[in-house]
């Protein structure tokens, strides 16, 4: 009797033991992942290894992104480091699938991105009244260059400068700014922390850049605009999105026009998407449901081709060459200084992550 009361002893400790691993194993399971920095790319060509690299490739290599996280209410799966912290999500192109994305993210109990930081890294169009191909740019103010009121060209008063003009108004650019007109913004422009923006240009502005025999070529035809000449350099300005891919001299007459007019006259169009209003937008109904930090977003694209072409082309003919079978004469650059651009960001963050947990690194003192 005393034998089976001691074996029964052990076995009721020994279930104990077990039932108390099995509960700490599923707390465990069940807490959410810290995402200490999320990398936003929004396209892919092929594979995510191995073949023609979009803007992903590099960042899972480069960035050691290993760990598969199935992620079906989305565009593509999600890659995690579990020894950095850093993410890499790829949203698909336009505004439509990146706010879904961002949101399907935020909204997905695996992982704590309240502390998290937002890289968004992708390619764009450049101004050469501003900036080279293969140079790097760091945004303040977003600019959606979709949602507007647009008549026909061939329709439109012959005092008009453009057939595309702002929501609730009657013609185009009535007041100087947005604000001499008193429109408030149903989506049009988004300022985002520029003292980030600022940090992270010093941080990366003296980054080395790649150039190749193409780039070179395609930039001595821009005779007129001493910046497009210039070797790929890191500079800031600001990012208009738009889901039309628009060209021309005409329509980048437009972009600064429409960027000066939803700042009040403060942001400079330096480079042209499709995506980043659409993120931003999902990230600030995501901060005041306290799921993220939209204070802690960046964005850094980087210029595969220019917004329009040079003077010895139409703009017709311009297209037609950057959209043949040899594509954009920036694009390999373009990635690659994306990539070293933004790791040096994204490398800081995760070095010093102790401090910038909670404080900005611009608060944090040397």
């Amino acid at each position: 009797m005393k034998y089976f009361y001691r074996a029964f002893l052990f076995c009721s400790l020994a279930a104990l033991l077990s039932a108390c691993e099995k509960s700490n194993t599923e707390t465990t399971s069940n807490t959410p992942i810290e995402v200490k920095v999320v990398v936003v790319n929004m396209f892919e060509i092929g594979e995510d290894d191995g073949d023609k690299a979009g803007e992903f490739q590099m960042w899972k290599q480069g960035q050691q992104l290993n760990t598969k996280y199935p992620f079906p209410q989305s565009f593509h799966d999600l890659y995690y480091n579990e020894d950095t912290g850093v993410l890499g999500m790829v949203t698909g192109m336009g505004t439509a699938r990146a706010a879904s994305a961002i949101m399907a993210l935020g909204l997905d109990p695996r992982f704590d991105l309240t502390k998290a930081y937002w890289l968004v890294a992708g390619i764009a169009g450049v101004d050469p009244q501003d900036a080279s191909i293969g140079s790097a740019v760091w945004a303040t103010w977003l600019v959606d260059g979709d949602l507007a009121h647009q008549i026909d060209a061939r329709e439109i008063p012959k005092d008009w400068k453009s057939g595309y003009f702002p929501l609730f108004s009657h013609a185009p650019y009535v007041g100087k700014t947005a604000k001499d007109t008193k429109h408030q913004s149903a989506g049009e422009v988004y300022k985002i922390n520029g003292e980030l923006a600022e940090w992270a240009y010093q941080l990366t502005k003296d980054t080395p850049l790649t150039d190749y025999p193409a780039m070179q070529k395609l930039r001595a035809k821009y005779v007129n605009y001493p910046k497009a000449q210039l070797p790929p350099f890191v500079l800031k300005g600001d990012h208009m999105a738009a889901a039309t891919f628009w060209h021309g001299k005409l329509m980048n007459d437009w972009a600064n026009s429409w960027s000066k007019f939803w700042s009040d006259g403060e942001a400079n169009f330096v480079t042209s998407g499709m995506e980043d209003t659409g993120t931003y937008q999902s990230l600030t109904y995501l901060d005041k449901a306290g799921k993220v930090d939209k204070t802690r977003f960046m964005v850094l694209r980087t210029a595969s081709n220019y917004s329009m072409q040079p003077g010895s082309l139409t703009a017709a003919e311009n297209l037609k060459l950057e959209s043949g079978e040899n594509g954009y004469a920036g694009m390999q650059s373009s990635l690659e200084s994306a990539y070293s651009v933004g790791s040096i960001v994204v490398n800081d963050i995760v070095a010093n992550w102790e401090k910038y947990k909670d404080a900005y690194p611009y608060q944090v003192k040397p």
